[in-house]
């Protein structure tokens, strides 16, 4: 009888550490949650996530799209239209990120007061 393979973030070599470290990446929360109401296209997704460069952009969603979290859409039209959504995979992924989320978004003036007391040291 088979068994799956045991994956552990904490050995060096793990594939899991690799993803869980693409998932902590800057961008790819703010593209999961901005991606969680639905397709979207790339200058859609810009304007919503803010500040992310088109190269860096692009970037992160194919990083997604190999890893099987993001399917990217291309509709034959003048022009090219191109949407992304979440794959199944992917938004099994909004939970946990939207606890995340929430989270730091409860804690955020408890975290910039421990750096001020920590920076006046």
């Amino acid at each position: 009888m088979d068994s799956a393979p045991t994956f552990n973030v904490l050995i060096q070599d793990c594939p899991s550490r690799e993803i869980m470290q693409r998932l902590g990446d800057k961008w790819t929360p703010l593209v999961m949650l901005t991606l969680a109401d639905g397709p979207l296209r790339f200058s859609g997704l810009r304007q919503q996530i803010g500040a992310v460069t088109p190269k860096v952009l692009t970037s992160t969603l194919r990083t997604l799209e190999r890893d099987g979290l993001v399917d990217r859409q291309v509709t034959a039209q003048v022009p090219i239209r191109v949407d992304y959504e979440l794959t199944d995979l992917g938004r099994s992924l909004l939970e946990p990120m939207d606890a995340i989320r929430i989270w730091a978004e409860k804690h955020a003036d408890k975290v910039l007061t421990a750096r001020e007391v920590f920076d006046e040291k």
